[in-house]
């Protein structure tokens, strides 16, 4: 799913805010022991808080930004990537082309890379991974494979693949999870125990507690720094803001109460890095309920909200209104807001003409924390408008993820959707938000198909259907908020991608 404030995202593509990692108990103390012979981290760990721990470790399964956010480039890796900036450089792929014809892209793979189980990574695995995408995947995402028509192994490091029509999205969605590349003969425990060829491996999960994962010494790229990193899991911010300034944790990867960040501010011990992200919070509608049917309906909700006066409630004011599915740093960006303006008067004026005055709705919520607060004001907001409100709390992530993601049982929720460009991904008839719009899916694949300009052009039409028509309300794009020990180096600045990159961690 693009996933929920699990960074799921979640599940994007489902959805989610995601984030929290620590130190296991039987591991060295945070930032203690120093480096040891040629080792780059020599026997050093580091600790990091999240929230939103994964309900699975499959990726091809089950949907939730925060399994990608764990594996995907650590763990997992792809032919191609995104750097800091969002380009698409190589990775397993050394270099490719394209034909003429924009349908065939010939990859030359690197030809020193193995698996964790020993076996190494040839054209053939490429081949494989690609194919199963289709074949063996169940999450929404492996749509986006939909497109290739034929894929084959040239030779052990070169790989062909063949698409039915020329798809400017095809090449980028293989910088996300679904072009991890996976060995045929290590896809029998995916849930439990992945096996990849990234420059860590997976060593431990406690569930409900964290994820451990140790450097593979045998990686065929640059060595990472730290020789072990422990990724907990935090329930409540409280008690992820005092593990750091307890030095239980050494980073806070995701904040949780951005309230609070003075106490790390006027602390010279700790940094905090402020960016943004792709992480729309969206109070997503259920378009296939009566209620929501009445583009006037959706229309005056968004209108009975004070964007605003939400985020400066709920998230101290950090993030970004937006007004769309699209954050600044794609190249389809529009500030949307003006859209849908508050108006109280309005949208009490716009529900009694569209009938739902005084209906009750169903305000399903993730237990994560910015969910939670927001979906208050959110209450607040609404029955200010008319409309009633009802709040019912949802274990994250898996009760929401099978009543609201799968079972599309709600009204109405609020999570984070933090995948790359998941505004096709997010709003569609199969997708939890229901939303059926042929006008939207004719932007969508006229933006595909043309060249780079017609993309933009598209795609901005797209973003712009969806305000209008009000199919789902962006309350704010996530801000990137990350607290760390004072000497921790490699962090990033911006969250654009579906991955927390380890591997540029270092002290």
């Amino acid at each position: 799913m693009k996933s929920p404030f699990n960074k799921l995202a979640l599940p994007t593509r489902a959805v989610a805010f995601a984030a929290a990692a620590v130190l296991a108990v039987t591991a060295c103390s945070a930032g203690s022991s120093t480096s040891s012979g040629s080792s780059p981290g020599g026997d050093q760990s580091l600790s990091i808080g999240l929230v939103a721990e994964p309900a699975s470790l499959d990726f091809t399964t089950t949907d939730g930004a925060a399994i990608p956010q764990a594996l995907l480039g650590n763990v997992y890796e792809s032919l191609v990537k995104q750097d800091d900036s969002g380009k698409i450089v190589p990775s397993l792929a050394k270099s490719w082309t394209v034909s003429p014809d924009r349908k065939t892209y010939t990859f030359d793979l690197v030809d020193n890379a193995k698996f964790t189980n020993d076996k190494p990574f040839t054209a053939s695995d490429a081949v494989f991974s690609i194919n199963r995408v289709k074949t063996a995947w169940t999450t929404s995402l492996k749509a986006a494979m939909d497109v290739v028509s034929g894929v084959k192994a040239l030779s052990p490091t070169q790989l062909e693949v063949t698409l039915s029509k020329p798809s400017n999205d095809w090449l980028f969605r293989m910088t996300t999870r679904i072009g991890a590349m996976f060995s045929e003969s290590g896809v029998s425990a995916l849930a439990t125990q992945p096996i990849g060829t990234g420059p860590y491996k997976f060593s431990k999960w406690t569930r409900g507690d964290s994820i451990v994962m140790e450097r593979n010494d045998a990686y065929w790229g640059s060595k990472p720094f730290f020789k072990q990193i422990t990724l907990k899991y935090f329930k409540d911010p409280t008690a992820l803001n005092n593990a750091l300034l307890t030095g239980t944790i050494n980073v806070i990867g995701t904040v949780q109460a951005p309230e609070a960040l003075s106490q790390f501010t006027s602390n010279d011990k700790y940094q905090v890095i402020e960016g943004t992200t792709n992480g729309e919070v969206l109070l997503s509608f259920n378009n296939s309920r009566p209620v929501f049917k009445d583009v006037r309906t959706r229309q005056a909700i968004r209108m009975a909200i004070d964007h605003k006066a939400l985020l400066d409630t709920c998230f101290a004011g950090r993030g970004k209104l937006i007004g769309s599915m699209v954050p600044p740093t794609d190249p389809w960006y529009e500030d949307l807001t003006s859209i849908a303006p508050y108006d109280l008067a309005k949208a009490k004026s716009m529900l009694q003409a569209s009938g739902a005055a005084g209906k009750t709705l169903l305000l399903r919520l993730p237990t994560l924390p910015y969910a939670t607060s927001c979906g208050q004001v959110v209450k607040s907001q609404l029955e200010q408008a008319g409309l009633k409100v009802k709040i019912d709390p949802q274990e994250f992530p898996a009760a929401w993820l099978n009543t609201v993601f799968k079972n599309a049982d709600y009204d109405m929720s609020i999570i984070a959707h933090v995948e790359p460009r998941d505004l096709g991904a997010v709003f569609n008839a199969t997708y939890y938000t229901r939303y059926d719009d042929p006008t939207l899916q004719q932007y969508l694949a006229a933006a595909d198909s043309g060249d780079e300009a017609a993309q933009v052009d598209n795609m901005k039409k797209a973003a712009r259907r969806l305000s209008e028509q009000a199919a789902g309300d962006w309350l704010f794009l996530l801000p990137n908020l990350i607290v760390a020990d004072k000497d921790i180096k490699g962090l990033p600045q911006n969250a654009i991608t579906e991955n927390f990159d380890l591997s540029k961690l270092a002290r």
